[in-house]
């Protein structure tokens, strides 16, 4: 079959050109040209692309949204738990995946091990490899201790042969590692280039919801940690996974920041050993240190990473510093953390001009929500104080610029967390405090930093 002609698209001003070129020749932008396959033209109507319509295809009929009938999605587990959580209870028929992460993170041992459980539990799975040959991966099997693994393995990189695979073996999911290294014959850029990513990517989505069987993409990463290709990857799929980790640590967690079929920003939690990735039941277990003594500068917050609350202890240390003193954080907002120390010191007192001030998260873990900043602001005063907070203390809430305490989201769940886990006493938003008390809980309720000050100071 002859390959179709390729002209190249400035994604700017609509422009065409026969080669790619690093200029665009009619608006001037840079790197903007982006290699399509040039399709057949009649005379009907120029679009802002300068592509001509071969015909105008005929009306679709409607439907109301009370005439559609709404179902329950179906899900397969994958055996992995903490995997099923991310995704909203498993794979679903038809769905797309992309699942991005740093090399050696653990992408192809996690999907090794679903594919694996979910060929063992009956479902026809197939992995393609790209990067490796079939010999590499069937060794990573065997470490794994996946003897005996039913689960048929693909080395091609070639979309076309890929697609005739699927269709003629139709498996209940498919996993592409990666896309980056899939390459089509009707583009002739190279593979991993912006029309190739997005190329195959949609033909591989297209597959997926016309045979019903679920595909999951390897996706890799920049240097700032965002998946790599064009945006528009993202806008495809249906579940955008980011598995994140220190590759010197054991543990690793699996974000969802996309999720068609279920909640995003679920987290699971896994540990890395010699026979592949196991889910951590009790993830709050290893990001709290374990003090003999309450130490200063130490604060545990009950944080809520999509619906599993979890407590992470957050560590300051306050030191004397030069004429330029330092604000570092590892884990929480930097620049949240000028913020909380200029509130400190109108509202409470607390003056750490002259000090370095370091702020971290234990295990890790990178915590967003702005219900860290009263256990931030705790943990600063305990260091430069040098007074421990009292044991089994709990703490969360946000904090104004006007110095006044304002309630977190889903405080009952938070506090009941703490108190399973054995915490007895918590400095919490007044707006959280619950209408009937928490056995073996004793919560101080705050409307305002310095109420959150005071508190503290009585319980030292």
């Amino acid at each position: 079959m002859a390959k179709e002609k390729s002209t190249y698209v400035c994604s700017e001003c609509g422009g065409t050109s026969p080669r790619w070129l690093g200029k665009c020749p009619a608006c001037g932008a840079w790197n903007s040209l982006i290699e399509q396959v040039a399709g057949p033209a009649s005379g009907l109507a120029n679009n802002r692309f300068g592509t001509q319509f071969a015909s105008l295809a005929g009306a679709s009929e409607l439907a109301t949204l009370s005439e559609i009938e709404a179902s329950d999605v179906a899900r397969t587990p994958t055996g992995l738990d903490e995997l099923d959580r991310v995704l909203g209870g498993g794979i679903v028929s038809g769905g797309v995946t992309l699942i991005g992460g740093d090399p050696g993170i653990g992408k192809s041992t996690l999907l090794l091990q679903a594919v694996d459980a979910l060929q063992r539990a009956g479902q026809n799975a197939l992995y393609v490899t790209g990067e490796e040959s079939g010999a590499q991966v069937a060794l990573r099997s065997r470490r794994l201790g996946l003897d005996h693994s039913q689960v048929q393995v693909l080395a091609e990189i070639q979309l076309e042969k890929i697609i005739a695979t699927l269709d003629a073996t139709r498996p209940a999911i498919a996993v592409i590692d990666s896309i980056q290294t899939v390459y089509s014959d009707q583009l002739t850029s190279a593979p991993g280039s912006v029309a190739q990513v997005r190329e195959c990517a949609a033909h591989l989505t297209r597959f997926a919801k016309t045979s019903g069987s679920a595909v999951v993409l390897v996706g890799h990463v920049t240097k700032e940690g965002a998946l790599a290709g064009p945006r528009v990857l993202e806008h495809m799929v249906d579940t955008v996974l980011y598995f994140e980790g220190d590759t010197h640590s054991s543990f690793r967690l699996v974000r969802a920041i996309k999720n068609r079929f279920g909640a995003v920003n679920e987290i699971g939690v896994f540990a890395m050993t010699e026979r592949g990735l196991k889910g951590v039941a009790n993830p709050s277990a290893i990001f709290l240190s374990q003090h003999a003594e309450p130490v200063p500068g130490s604060v545990v917050l009950v944080t809520l990473e999509g619906t599993r609350p979890m407590l992470v202890e957050i560590q300051a240390l306050v030191d004397s510093g030069g004429p330029s003193p330092r604000r570092l954080s590892v884990g929480l907002d930097r620049d949240r953390l000028a913020m909380l120390l200029a509130v400190l010191h109108r509202h409470a007192g607390v003056a750490c001009m002259d000090q370095d001030v370091f702020v971290n998260a234990v295990g890790g873990v990178r915590i967003s929500e702005p219900a860290a900043d009263l256990a931030v602001m705790l943990a600063i005063t305990s260091s430069l104080r040098g007074k421990p907070l009292p044991k089994g203390f709990i703490a969360f809430g946000e904090v104004g610029l006007a110095g006044e305490v304002r309630p977190a989201p889903r405080g009952q769940e938070r506090l009941k967390e703490a108190a399973k886990l054995g915490f007895s006493v918590a400095v919490v938003p007044k707006a959280n405090a619950p209408k009937k008390p928490i056995e073996g809980l004793t919560i101080h309720a705050v409307e305002r930093v310095e109420e959150a000050m005071e508190a503290v100071r009585r319980l030292q």
